[in-house]
């Protein structure tokens, strides 16, 4: 961590990505994106700590703690019990390659059986 003249903290892509445990890639596209503040020195980016703490704070959307004796989610709030429906069996019969040019099947070599 680097400070600048004012006696602010800068801080690497690396260090905000640790710091928020995120890959770094993704702390470069807020950037590009304009969502995180970054000063650009040549192919170098800085940024301040105080621009992290204010985005971090203004995002920060907590949840409230659970009442008391309450459980969370059962499956059938997100499933009603409904069957959805099975995948339809094989029955061991695959399927022929069909040619488009001569209405065909292809052999193993990719000549027409048949066409010799």
């Amino acid at each position: 961590m680097a400070s600048n003249e004012h006696g602010e903290s800068l801080l690497t892509v690396a260090e905000v990505a640790e710091v928020l445990r995120l890959n770094q890639q993704t702390v470069r596209n807020w950037i590009d994106a304009g969502s995180l503040p970054a000063v650009r020195v040549g192919r170098r980016v800085r940024i301040k700590r105080s621009d992290l703490d204010r985005i971090l704070e203004s995002g920060y959307q907590g949840t409230p703690p659970a009442p008391a004796g309450s459980q969370g989610p059962s499956a059938d709030d997100f499933w009603g019990g409904e069957p959805v429906g099975s995948a339809a069996p094989d029955n061991g019969q695959g399927a022929a390659v069909t040619s488009k040019h001569n209405g065909g099947t292809s052999g193993a070599n990719g000549h027409q059986k048949g066409a010799e």
